[in-house]
């Protein structure tokens, strides 16, 4: 049996406003600036393993799932009866998917194959280290 989740990678949030959204889970809830681009902001909690991802393309709530690898991974969750909704695709730190499993859950697997954000002072992406 193949063991292909490491950890939840983040939750994702629809926010309308970036800003508003920072303000309302930062500065009111205690969450820390990771970094921002110009369509999503990554927040840190106390135990800094899962994020909440604040965007502004879908308004649902995901779960991301790190994997080591996107492709492989697919092929694992098809083979238990899994099917994929859209992907896989490249994002700046690496691949993505979107799953649905057997009773249609849907869920996002990532991987960190290009590397992990470098940041400015501010939270701003910079780049990419390769980790």
């Amino acid at each position: 049996m193949a063991k292909i989740f490491k950890n939840v990678d983040c939750i994702e949030l629809y926010v309308s406003d970036l800003n508003e959204g920072i303000q309302y889970y930062c500065d009111g809830m205690g969450l820390k600036l990771l970094w921002r681009n110009e369509d999503m902001v990554g927040l840190g909690m106390e135990n800094d393993i899962t994020e909440i991802v604040l965007q502004r393309q879908r308004k649902q709530v995901l779960v991301d799932i790190k994997v080591e690898s996107v492709d492989e991974s697919i092929e694992i969750i098809k083979e238990a009866g899994g099917t994929v909704e859209y992907g896989p695709f490249d994002v700046p730190i690496g691949r993505c998917a979107v799953i649905l499993d057997k009773w249609d859950n849907k869920y996002v697997i990532l991987d960190m194959t290009k590397g992990r954000y470098v940041t400015d002072e501010d939270g701003n992406v910079t780049g990419i280290r390769k980790e």
